[in-house]
């Protein structure tokens, strides 16, 4: 019998059905070993030798991999080929070393059959490179984590914490809502003129320059004069230009394009997105019984092709679309100095299976990404799309008006993959004898008042992107801080839009204040290359040394500057506390501020910054005033008498619970993933919804509620659950939330 190790139990499902009666495929569930979690984990005096520990949780599945191992004949470790993948690789390695002390290694870059045959039939060894380069990436953050973050706990509040790139990106985010918070408009104008001929329907027109010179055009005075001149002149087209433009395919996607797009295409988180591509990589059953990956590796920063891929594509398309589809030779796209060589670019792993075969097969949300990687891939084998684009330059005495049409004459790779704006504007139909010398008459003009407008706040995907150019973290670490920074309420996702909560803030202020250098945005950038350098042949030792200096002296310094900083964030209240007559502090939780004496440790009173939000129901058990709170699972009601008093309850909306004979009614839940409202006989009565119930039944079918549907604008939409039907709202007052009784 032959072992082979995997990470994931989906990943090993697939790939036992390639391998037959002869081999064992177990999964490792990821990592079998860390750093310890409520220590260091790291030896300063020692080279900064790492302590990893088998994960508590992982007991079992390590003792199941060493009984494994014991009665194979060899053992293959296919770990996922990257250097989170090489680390657990060798963390494998150790565990069965004294009954297989040099495991093959197995590298599956896709999970196909011939690909997995292959790769088991030429294995390899552990990278140690690869593995030094993960080991280095996981002592830094572990330095600066775990160092850092009880300067923020003794700053601002307990559990809180701070992350290597988890804080740069922070930064990115305070200091653009920074930007748009001093961001002075700057009025500026522009016109626009219509223009009109002999048979020729009126054309409108672009003012560009005045005697040969683009004039800026400040205020409606400046403008107005301008429009007196301009009025004044007498019009003829000076000439017609039509040139061809050529638009080429971009590049097959890599992890951070895929994660952008899929976030502005198809709405899907970065998380999410790579929750499905997992899926798509480690295999779906398909229509008679197969079981096979779809993609290719998720988590790459190569646009490389592999050339029977590429050959692969262009025999598909020439079949299916013509041989004028295809690029006149096969395309190769520009490489980061980053990028892993070994790796390719996310594509499908059969490009004759199209998505339309797929349709019934997958869930519309893996569906849609796989369609989305699909028609990429494609496309970035195929022609130029061909656009004739016409300039008509009007000139009037000294003024020139210019007019831009677009038309599109070869759609290209756009017929499977078309860009989000295509800018065409085709010309309309033009008399014979238009062109130079053609008159024209200036009916009228068109001023308009604009504003320069601030920097747009961050989206998901335009963070990944930035982050990505700027060099900043890597593949596999892009949703993951993402995830970390509204975990720990950092930053709230208004969609499309990121913006720092007064948290996070206050967080970053600190950060920066403390450590400028440590969690600045070039500083991190060379890091990483740094950290890539360990993988090229450097001593992983000598970086972190290289690191470790600069960091301890701010580390020192900011434990001087501390107390100053703490003072600033604790903010004296206008409030004295009610046992003691001393002022109150305004401090931080990680749910936010509130007030605390300043006489702690003596005087432990403390309450909510603002006035809690009261409702009509008393309290069933002490006939105290019932308050909206909010805890670590979301919003709640809770007792004014509180610590004597500590009844709680959920937040009703007033909806009866739509099952039969059940009684109850939906209440308010929330959990990490955000809220939903559920019946509040659980677990009697498991009906839930994840759309906010409003008490009003739908007009359209008679449903007994309706929901409110968040849009992507931010503007709310009633809908009914069951038939689908959109209303517009209904203008009521403001209540206070309903009560479940």
């Amino acid at each position: 019998m032959n072992l082979v190790i995997v990470e994931s139990p989906s990943k090993a499902s697939t790939i036992k059905k390639f391998l037959g009666d002869d081999y064992k495929v177990t999964a490792s569930l990821g990592h079998i070993k860390d750093l310890p979690e409520k220590e260091l984990g790291v030896d300063l005096s020692r080279d900064f030798a790492p302590h990893y520990r088998i994960i508590p949780s992982k007991n079992k599945v390590v003792e199941t991999i060493r009984q494994l191992a014991e009665s194979a004949e060899r053992v293959y470790i296919a770990t996922d080929p990257d250097r989170e993948g090489e680390a657990i690789a060798a963390h494998i390695a150790e565990i069965i070393h004294k009954t297989h002390p040099k495991p093959y290694r197995a590298l599956f870059y896709e999970i196909t059959r011939n690909a997995v045959q292959k790769a088991i039939a030429t294995p390899g060894i552990i990278d140690v490179q690869k593995v030094d380069a993960q080991v280095a990436r996981r002592v830094v953050d572990r330095l600066v984590g775990y160092q850092v973050s009880p300067f923020i706990w003794k700053t601002v509040a307990k559990g809180l914490s701070a992350g290597r790139v988890q804080s740069v990106a922070l930064r990115m985010i305070c200091e653009r809502e920074a930007e748009i918070r001093a961001f002075v408009p700057t009025e500026y104008w522009s016109i626009r003129g219509l223009f009109a001929g002999d048979k020729l329907q009126p054309l409108w027109a672009e003012f560009t320059s005045f005697a040969g010179k683009k004039l800026e055009l400040p205020t409606a005075e400046t403008t107005l004069d301008l429009a007196e001149k301009l009025l004044r002149s007498t019009y003829a087209i000076s000439q017609v230009k039509v040139n061809q433009q050529s638009i080429k395919p971009y590049a097959p996607y890599i992890t951070s394009t895929l994660q952008q797009d899929a976030g502005r295409r198809i709405s899907l988180s970065p998380k999410k997105t790579m929750s499905l591509a997992q899926m798509l990589y480690e295999g779906v059953d398909l229509p008679g019984g197969e079981s096979t990956g779809l993609i290719t590796y998720m988590r790459t920063d190569s646009t490389r092709i592999a050339a029977e891929a590429q050959h692969a594509a262009r025999d598909f398309i020439a079949a299916t679309l013509g041989e004028n589809y295809n690029s006149p030779k096969p395309r190769h796209y520009a490489q980061k100095k980053s990028a892993q060589g070994a790796h390719e670019a996310i594509r499908p792993t059969d490009v004759a299976r199209t998505p339309k075969e797929l349709k019934n097969v997958l869930d519309p949300e893996l569906w849609k990404l796989y369609d989305l990687i699909w028609r990429r891939f494609v496309a970035s084998q195929m022609a130029d799309t061909v656009n004739e684009v016409t300039i008509v330059d009007i000139q009037g005495d000294e003024a020139l008006f210019r007019i831009r049409w677009v038309k599109r004459i070869f759609d290209g790779f756009q017929k499977v993959y078309a860009l989000e704006s295509s800018g065409e504007e085709p010309p309309p139909n033009l008399p014979p004898n238009f062109g130079k010398g053609y008159p024209l008459c200036l009916d009228c003009l068109d001023p308009r008042q604009h504003f320069t407008q601030p920097p747009p706040r961050y989206t998901e995907s335009s963070l990944i992107k930035a982050l990505d150019e700027l060099g900043i973290g890597r593949p596999s670490t892009y949703a993951t801080i993402l995830t970390t920074l509204y975990d720990r309420t950092y930053v709230k996702l208004e969609k499309p839009k990121l913006l720092p909560t007064s948290l996070g803030e206050t967080v970053n202020k600190i950060l920066v204040a403390l450590f400028p250098d440590i969690f600045e945005v070039g500083f991190t950038a060379r890091m990483e290359e740094h950290l890539d350098q360990i993988e090229e042949g450097a001593s992983w030792v000598n970086v972190i040394k290289d690191f470790y200096t600069p960091f301890a002296l701010s580390l020192e310094n900011a434990e001087k500057h501390r107390r100053s900083i703490k003072e600033q964030v604790q903010e004296v209240s206008d409030q004295v506390c009610e046992k003691c007559g001393k002022p109150m502090l305004i401090k931080w939780s990680r749910r936010g501020k509130f007030l605390a004496c300043s006489g702690f440790p003596k005087c432990h009173n403390s309450k909510p910054l603002e006035t809690p939000k009261t409702v009509e129901k008393a309290c069933p058990d002490c006939g105290g005033a019932l308050n909206i709170k909010e805890g670590r699972f979301g919003r709640f009601l809770g007792c004014s008498n509180y610590p004597t008093c500590r009844h709680v309850e959920p937040i009703g909306t007033g909806v009866k619970c739509p099952e039969p004979d059940c009684g109850g009614e939906l209440v308010e839940r929330s959990t990490k993933k955000g809220r939903f409202y559920s019946c509040s006989r659980y677990p009697q009565c498991k009906f839930h919804v994840t759309k906010r119930p409003i008490p009003k039944e739908c007009p359209a079918c008679g449903h007994p509620f309706l929901v409110v549907d968040k849009e992507s604008g931010g503007s709310e939409q009633i809908s009914c659950p069951k038939c689908r039907t959109k209303f517009e709202p209904f203008t009521e007052p403001e209540t206070e939330p309903i009560i479940a009784e």
